[in-house]
């Protein structure tokens, strides 16, 4: 299997003979055998230059950067060989059709919303009062059935986030990580800071399993499409965030792998440190290699894995083969 490289460090990536090399700023050498990698996700600075770039093209490996506070900045993806036109018309098609578009938008925050119930149940059944976040996300999700827009099934879906972030506080077992509610540019305290970390690296991973299909990211459903880059990838991330980013979260905390010196403060905001990015790393990776046995194949697939086939679904949904029903855990 194809791994996923991460690189703190500051140094120079480039090409050497049929091979990926990594020369830190202390001069400290790393050989990267392409044949083994999938993507590079870049934290530190590093310098790259063409001849890099046209041999991770040929590779088909995706190169993402992130910036020193651990947020998304882009990609930089193969030459386009998966691209369909059909597919694409697809897409766009069911994106200006305002009822095909409500179908899917409503599906993503279905998805979210059901696996975010997941969440709790699972924490529930450990003895935590959690009962009025679930109620509120089960009242949002028969109200989402009646919604005639787009505005109306976001305004639903952020009533049900409200809820969901409000039973953190109960499933956080270490007073230090508590929070009041929501920030973002920047996260105020470090509960938001590992929520918006999460988000950013489920975003990234979603748009690079994107690149491997027929689908193209910039034309979403849940997230309008506009000027933005992209927005497939924003709609499909809603339903592994419980699943993936916030499990990854609870795991962290709660087994003190993660502590207030793996934080520092900048920008009147908290961040990550390098310590703090890869001690996530290491759990977000053991959680997208976590397998569990998926009733419709008959056999065990990864999380990883599982995102690639909710876009195949998606795929199959606009070719009207067959109707797209979201991901759901333990279904």
């Amino acid at each position: 299997m194809k791994e996923t490289i991460y690189i703190f460090s500051s140094g120079d990536l480039k090409r050497h003979d049929n091979s990926l090399l990594f020369v830190s700023e202390n001069g400290e050498k790393k050989y990267l055998p392409v044949e083994n990698t999938k993507e590079i996700m870049v934290f530190g600075e590093v310098n790259i230059n063409k001849r890099l770039l046209n041999f991770m093209s040929e590779k088909e490996i995706i190169l993402s950067y992130f910036n020193y506070y651990g947020y998304y900045m882009g990609s930089f993806y193969p030459r386009e060989h998966n691209n369909s036109g059909y597919m694409i018309l697809q897409q766009a098609k069911a994106y200006l059709n305002p009822k095909d578009r409500l179908i899917l938008a409503k599906k993503f925050v279905e998805g979210a919303l059901k696996n975010s119930l997941k969440v709790l149940g699972y924490y529930r059944k450990k003895g935590l009062d959690l009962e009025q976040g679930i109620t509120t996300i089960n009242e949002v999700l028969r109200s989402l059935e009646n919604t005639r827009n787009i505005e109306q099934v976001m305004a639903l879906e952020a009533q049900a986030k409200r809820s969901y972030y409000t039973c953190f506080n109960e499933i956080v077992k270490n007073e230090e990580f508590k929070f009041s509610k929501r920030s973002r540019k920047p996260p105020k305290d470090y509960i938001n800071t590992l929520i918006s970390f999460s988000n950013s690296l489920v975003y990234s991973i979603v748009l690079r399993d994107i690149y491997s299909t027929h689908l193209d990211p910039r034309i979403g459903y849940l997230h309008s499409t506009n000027f933005r880059r992209f927005t497939l990838n924003l709609d499909v991330a809603e339903i592994f965030k419980p699943v993936i980013g916030d499990r990854t979260i609870f795991s962290l905390v709660n087994r003190g792998k993660i502590k207030p010196n793996d934080f520092e403060t900048a920008l009147n905001g908290i961040f990550l440190n390098a310590s703090g990015k890869r001690k996530f790393l290491e759990v977000f990776e053991e959680k997208l290699h976590e397998t569990f046995h998926h009733k419709r194949l008959n056999r065990k697939v990864s999380y990883r894995e599982l995102i690639r086939l909710e876009l195949y679904k998606i795929e199959k949904h606009l070719m009207q083969e067959e109707t797209y029903t979201p991901f759901v855990m333990g279904r």
